[in-house]
This record gives C-alpha cells, sequence and structure tokens, in this order.
C-alpha cells in the first residue's frame, strides 16, 4: 500500500464475515462511506441487519485502520466495538480492508470481515446511509 492511501469519499460493501459463534450484523446489504482528514478517518453505515452506524479510527503511514465503531440493529439493539482493518491493494485499484474485530457492548465475541471498495460503475446509491 502506498504511504499516499486516502479513504476519503471511498465506498465499501461487506463481501465475508466470519464471527466465531456469535453474530455479526454487517452483511453484504451494509454500505460503509467513508471521510478522512489526515490521520483521522470516520464513516457511516447502515443497510442489511444494520440501522445505522458510524466508526472513527486512526490510520497509520501503511493505511492501517484502528477503529471504533458502534451501530444500531434493525432490531433495535445498540452494539459497539473494535476492529483492525488492514488494507489491500486490489488489481482494477480497489482496496480490499481485512479486519478482527471484536464487540465491546451489546454483544460478546469477536471474529474478522472483509469489505471491499465499490466500483463506481456498481455503486447503488439507494442501500447508502443518509
Amino acid at each position: 500500500m502506498p504511504d499516499a492511501l486516502s479513504y476519503d469519499g471511498r465506498r465499501f460493501r461487506s463481501v465475508r464475515n466470519d464471527a466465531a459463534g456469535v453474530p455479526g450484523d454487517v452483511g453484504s446489504e451494509t454500505v460503509f462511506e467513508y471521510r478522512q482528514d489526515g490521520a483521522v478517518v470516520w464513516a457511516t453505515y447502515g443497510g442489511g441487519d444494520v440501522a445505522r452506524g458510524t466508526l472513527v479510527a486512526t490510520v497509520d503511514p501503511a493505511g492501517v485502520l484502528d477503529m471504533r465503531y458502534a451501530h444500531v440493529s434493525v432490531g433495535g439493539d445498540l452494539r459497539t466495538g473494535l476492529c483492525r482493518s488492514v488494507p489491500e491493494a486490489l488489481p482494477d485499484g480497489r482496496i480490499r480492508l481485512h479486519e478482527t474485530w471484536r464487540w465491546t457492548g451489546g454483544a460478546d465475541g469477536g471474529g474478522t470481515s472483509i469489505i471491499e471498495e465499490i466500483a463506481e460503475e456498481t455503486a447503488d446509491d439507494s442501500t447508502a446511509t443518509r
């Protein structure tokens, strides 16, 4: 990953969520919209089993994100957690994030996930959080 990696304006969708015996609310319908200012990254997300969520993170020079997140499930459950996301550059220029996460509130346990940047021609604005 280049040192100049920016998450600003990128949109991601979950492609895999492996929870170790615990529920993971994020699924393929969940869309993340990232913003960045220097080493601070934040996003809103929603879709699928997530009614609305936010995250805040710091990013290191290699593009690795150290984040905290909170969301409300469509069932009304409030959940919080932490996550470490490691970027991978895809051949077409998009970014794939390999995530290790764990719940800190609202559920127990953790897991791993992969989210991928949504290609512009396949972006569906109807699933984005507003």
